[in-house]
């Protein structure tokens, strides 16, 4: 269970304060697939970088699993990071000089898990993507679509019990943002990992089992369909 309590974060000081973030809450139960939804501006992917360690808020706390991470030191966020959580972002970031075995298996290193053990788990995870015969190619290679997916086999290899994907479709085309979409969604299912999605689109938010609507830093509502059905039975 991951849960939000009164997070608020404020960037700038003085005259030039902005508050990005103002006293939100919420929980999200273990394997529910989330979409935070909101204009460009709105707070979400602030809200994304406070809720995976990525950022620090200057109020609230941030409970995953029981543990508040905002008590962490950096280097124990930066381990429960690579332990627990993936990370899918619209710009890709793959290191493109790099082959595509090792841009997977980075989070594998950063986690100390044991060499021996790294390339049955990265192929695994290319396989997973139906990247493995790209295996030893260089990562810059990749069309745009085939990086998205090395970005999800990254996100994966560690077999993490949360993914977060900010905007993950929104430099594909419709095609291949579908196959995306589809990938992310096989994950939640059939690993039960929770899957927050930060994303404008409407469409794809529609496909969660929670829908956060987040404007100018602060819950609008959530629309969660699993309550909502059952209070119609």
């Amino acid at each position: 269970m991951i849960e939000i309590k009164h997070i608020s974060k404020t960037y700038g000081k003085k005259e030039s304060a902005f508050e990005a973030l103002k006293d939100v809450t919420f929980t999200i139960p273990d394997g529910a697939s989330v979409a935070i939804l909101g204009k460009s501006g709105s707070g979400k992917s602030t809200l994304m970088h406070a809720m995976s360690g990525l950022d620090r808020p200057q109020t609230g706390e941030v409970v995953i699993d029981g543990q508040n991470i905002l008590t962490l030191k950096d280097k124990q966020v930066d381990r429960f990071r690579a332990e627990k959580i993936g990370f899918i972002f619209q710009s890709f970031f793959v290191q493109g000089n790099e082959t595509v075995s090792d841009n997977v298996s980075l989070p594998l290193e950063i986690a100390n898990v044991a060499f021996s053990s790294r390339r049955k788990r990265v192929e695994a995870a290319l396989d997973s993507v139906d990247l493995l015969e790209k295996k030893n190619n260089r990562a810059k290679d990749l069309s745009g679509g085939q990086k998205q997916r090395l970005a999800i086999a990254r996100a994966i290899v560690n077999n993490p019990s949360i993914i977060f994907a900010d905007e993950p479709t929104g430099n594909l085309d419709s095609v291949t943002g579908a196959k995306v979409e589809d990938l992310l969604f096989s994950y939640n299912k059939n690993k039960g990992a929770t899957l927050i999605i930060v994303t404008h689109d409407a469409d794809l938010g529609a496909k969660c089992d929670i829908i956060i609507h987040i404007k100018d830093g602060k819950i609008e509502s959530i629309d969660n369909k699993k309550t909502r059905d059952g209070a119609k039975r």
